[in-house]
């Protein structure tokens, strides 16, 4: 996906200078009260009687779930919900080593689904105990279904879907399907330099008590050690409850987006597809601007900074240094990652911009 397909968000807003600290819940909710308080508090307005179906298409860990839950904090959990796909699939296989999740959950499948591919292969395909059968889009939509009838009418989020050429037609009807037939149905678009997503991965660490990722070099949290028996930078999890847990990597994301290739590639095509669409409101999210670009439509803070570490070999002691992270877009252009924060405001305003008033 190039960057030029995708206009620049202009997040300085006039009249606001103060300096906000975007890794702190306190000060974000200070940067969108600042910036977009006037939409937020529209947004809370039009969600206490109307909803919405939002579909999120972007590459694989290009922060679709991190730009929900920012949604969320900045206008509120009550009436909305982020629907990840691969969360449900992923659900599933523990259900199914639970004998009364298991039933009720075959028990719903068996009086919901509606396909041409018989249940029993479905849900084999679902388990990856059948690798002939493709995963069926009629039984995704089923699982899907099962989610939204399982709590109260809220505004949502699809991530996950359409991921294939042969889903876009269904996505197109979704909110008819799912019976939220006035609701304003839109596309959000996340475009993300490969160049990202790579450094993105190769420093990943997770917390293995409360599962929150961070990066060791674009994420760090409050406390950095050094462990000098493995010569390694690591982090500490923020999370008191987690009792100072160590903070460790995904096995195979040191090998970066190479992996993921074809899976990319995947998600660029339907994306590139939908881009043409007539008929539905899209909202674009660019992840990276020009170098050159960042003076006028930025605040610095906005700009995600990357952290190199030094050490002292006599006590152990690390001190972190923060400098500019320049990275190449996919055009080779030296760009600036925005962070997390300064895309969320943009979702924001966008989204206001084609709700009907």
């Amino acid at each position: 996906m190039k960057n030029y397909e995708f206009p620049i968000f202009k997040t300085k807003t006039p009249g606001v200078t103060q300096t906000f600290h975007l890794d702190d819940p306190v000060e974000r909710k200070k940067y969108f009260e600042a910036k977009a308080g006037e939409e937020i508090e529209k947004l809370k307005t039009y969600l206490e009687k109307n909803t919405f179906v939002g579909f999120l298409l972007g590459p694989k860990n290009s922060g679709k779930g991190t730009y929900c839950k920012l949604f969320k904090e900045a206008v509120g959990e009550k009436h909305v919900r982020h629907i990840s796909v691969g969360d449900i699939v992923r659900s599933i296989h523990k259900d199914f080593k639970d004998e009364a999740k298991k039933a009720e959950l075959l028990e719903y499948l068996k009086k919901n689904y509606r396909g041409l591919v018989p249940l029993n292969d479905a849900i084999d395909a679902l388990l990856g105990r059948n690798t002939t059968t493709l995963l069926p889009t009629e039984i995704i939509l089923t699982l899907v279904e099962r989610e939204i009838a399982g709590s109260e009418k809220k505004a949502i989020f699809i991530d996950g879907f359409p991921r294939s050429l042969d889903q876009i037609s269904y996505s197109l009807f979704f909110r008819a399907l799912m019976g939220y037939r006035d609701d304003q149905d839109f596309f959000t678009f996340i475009d993300v330099p490969e160049s990202v997503i790579d450094e993105r991965m190769k420093y990943r660490v997770v917390c293995p008590v409360c599962q929150t990722p961070r990066s060791i070099k674009l994420l760090k949290t409050k406390e950095v050690k050094y462990d000098a028996e493995k010569k390694e930078i690591y982090l500490i999890c923020d999370n008191a409850e987690c009792k100072k847990a160590r903070l460790v990597g995904k096995e195979g994301d040191k090998l970066g987006i190479e992996p993921l290739r074809e899976r990319i590639e995947a998600d660029k095509e339907v994306m590139k597809t939908l881009l043409r669409l007539e008929g539905v409101p899209k909202i674009y999210l660019r992840n990276a601007l020009p170098v050159s670009e960042a003076k006028n439509n930025v605040d610095e803070y906005e700009l995600t900074p990357a952290y190199r570490y030094e050490i002292d070999e006599k006590t152990n002691s690390v001190t972190t240094i923060q400098e500019p992270w320049v990275i190449q877009d996919d055009e080779r252009v030296p760009s600036y990652s925005l962070l997390p924060s300064a895309i969320v405001l943009s979702l924001i305003k966008q989204l206001v911009a084609i709700l009907p008033t």
